[in-house]
């Protein structure tokens, strides 16, 4: 069983690797904006009923889900997909609730220094959303009475295109969950946010600013799950996978 990170963060990599696991990396190739405009009840905080947590849920599943379906028709050990007979697809998204706002990269150095000024002496919630796929992968052809059952409880049927003569992987189980940890950022002076943003680190991360980096130091405190603000969080992707049919050790490289 192999674990596939639906992500391109450096520290949701480092996360996993210090859990132990060595994913493989497939980024995917969504429109966020359009996901999040395209929610039936509008964005957060826009008057509809979309929570903080729907905006981050919605963005986890759909990253998830486009590279579940880029790896489904692949064999294993083509475009390094693995060569397992079950793949875990996960995908995550972090947003930071602030004043009435949900925020996300800020990309320009002016809209990550406005934030950081903002933030300063303040507290805000970092909101995280987590999405896993299981596929599993069948070699020949078989009837749904001759699979055993699939760690979900489940029966599940899996063919092989004949003409292909390639294996292919099929959804068994999937599910979601989100997170949410309060963030209190300390007396941050104009002089260490010009050097913060300076530095480029703020402007591809989740509200402008990482807990695991540099931005370490102008943090006072957490609420939660580091790991949530770091950007996954290893107690809930487990409990998560638990219920899915997923034993996080075998996930562990130990293991292989």
């Amino acid at each position: 069983m192999r674990l596939v990170l639906a992500s391109q963060s450096p520290a949701r990599l480092a996360t996993l690797r210090a859990a132990g696991i060595t994913p493989i990396v497939r980024v995917s190739q969504i429109d966020e904006n359009a996901v999040l405009a395209g929610l039936p009840g509008g964005r957060a905080f826009d008057g509809g009923p979309t929570m903080p947590a729907d905006e981050v849920a919605a963005l986890a599943a759909a990253k998830c889900r486009a590279v579940a379906a880029s790896v489904e028709t692949l064999e294993p050990d083509a475009d390094h997909v693995p060569d397992a007979d079950r793949l875990v697809v996960l995908g995550c998204d972090s947003m930071l609730e602030m004043g009435q706002r949900m925020l996300g990269k800020p990309h320009n150095p002016d809209v990550a220094r406005r934030r950081i000024r903002e933030m300063r002496n303040r507290s805000a919630v970092l909101w995280t959303g987590h999405h896993a796929i299981v596929l599993d992968r069948t070699v020949g052809r078989q009837s749904l009475s001759g699979l055993p059952d699939s760690p979900s409880g489940r029966m599940h049927a899996t063919t092989r295109d004949d003409r292909l003569g390639a294996p292919r992987w099929h959804r068994t189980a999937e599910a979601g969950s989100t997170a949410s940890t309060i963030v209190h950022f300390g007396d941050i002076s104009d002089a260490e946010i010009d050097a913060y943003v300076d530095s480029g680190e703020p402007l591809e991360v989740a509200g402008s600013f990482t807990v695991d980096g540099l931005g370490g130091p102008f943090i006072t405190g957490i609420e939660g799950d580091y790991h949530s603000v770091v950007g996954l969080s290893l107690p809930l992707v487990r409990i998560m996978l638990r219920d899915l049919g997923i034993f996080w050790p075998d996930l562990w490289d130990l293991r292989r």
